[in-house]
């Protein structure tokens, strides 16, 4: 498979500088998750003759135009995790133009990004989502968020992750997090089950304040707050013993994360539109879940 070449892109409304300081950022974000993720995986192998867990990486190449990376480690601590980055570009079909800002009368797109999603093997430790992207049609904007499922309920979990988002926004504009707590709570909704995917987070889109540095910065802070305070909630709990029957709460919660991401998920049925790698579409998928 011939590898895709991040440097051969289409220029839009934004410049080609622009562009390719996004898909550096999401690299560059990347490539600090994954080694922070496995540097936990060594920490708890410590006492251990075996070897921490390791990302496994995949490239993929778009047949429209693009590809992305998708990089996955299951281990002692984090049951799955996939990271994923893409750069994919092209014509949107008609069937979905009307789905994306900007392509009312030029199907012509352009999207980076980074995706993340962990589920632990501990049921102490709440899953968790974060992505952020930069896409350009006849407009530009970025996008993304970041939240927590917790299996079981933790208030200080829930209070320390939405602190260190609440800063992150603050830094920028002291009405974002408001604004932004309350799309994450409508958006990550399940209106079959009546009730919310979990326990919130931040969730922004079309953001064009005419700045493209201080978008930018901003989709870099969420991004590095993640990276902070993620890794912070699991150092607390993942030496914490677990009993059967919070695993299985933990099982039965996943149900619920794999029913939104199907039924109305925008990433997934974004990359399902757009011809995305199969694969990184379903990434965040659960390796083991329960009905009842």
């Amino acid at each position: 498979m011939k590898k895709f070449d991040s440097s051969q892109l289409p220029i839009g409304t934004s410049s080609e500088t622009e562009k390719q300081t996004s898909l550096k950022w999401f690299r560059d974000l990347r490539d600090n998750i994954v080694k922070t993720f496995e540097k936990i995986e060594n920490e708890a192998r410590s006492d251990s003759i075996l070897p921490g867990a390791k990302f496994e990486r995949k490239n993929w190449v778009r047949d429209g135009g693009g590809g992305g990376e998708i990089s996955i480690m299951r281990g002692q601590i984090f049951e799955k995790v996939g990271v994923n980055i893409s750069t994919v570009y092209g014509e949107l079909s008609e069937e979905f133009r009307s789905n994306i800002p900007g392509t009312e009368k030029n199907s012509s797109f352009w999207a980076s990004g980074i995706s993340v999603v962990a589920h632990m093997q501990s049921p102490l430790i709440p899953a968790v989502h974060m992505n952020t992207r930069h896409i350009v049609t006849t407009k530009r904007w970025f996008g993304g968020g970041a939240d927590i499922t917790p299996s079981i309920e933790n208030d200080e979990q829930v209070r320390d992750f939405h602190k260190a988002l609440r800063e992150a926004c603050d830094r920028y504009n002291p009405e974002y997090y408001e604004n932004f707590k309350s799309w994450c709570d409508k958006y990550f909704y399940l209106p079959h089950r009546q009730e919310h995917r979990g326990a919130g987070g931040i969730f922004y889109d079309y953001l064009n304040t005419s700045d493209f540095s201080q978008d930018l910065n901003f989709t870099k802070d969420v991004g590095e707050t993640f990276l902070k305070i993620y890794p912070e909630i699991v150092k607390k709990n993942m030496r914490k013993k677990w009993t059967k029957d919070q695993k299985n709460i933990q099982l039965e919660k996943r149900g619920r994360y794999v029913e939104f991401n199907l039924l109305y998920d925008r990433g997934t049925q974004f990359g399902l539109k757009t011809g995305g790698n199969i694969d990184a579409i379903l990434m965040s998928m659960p390796p083991e879940v329960r009905w009842n």
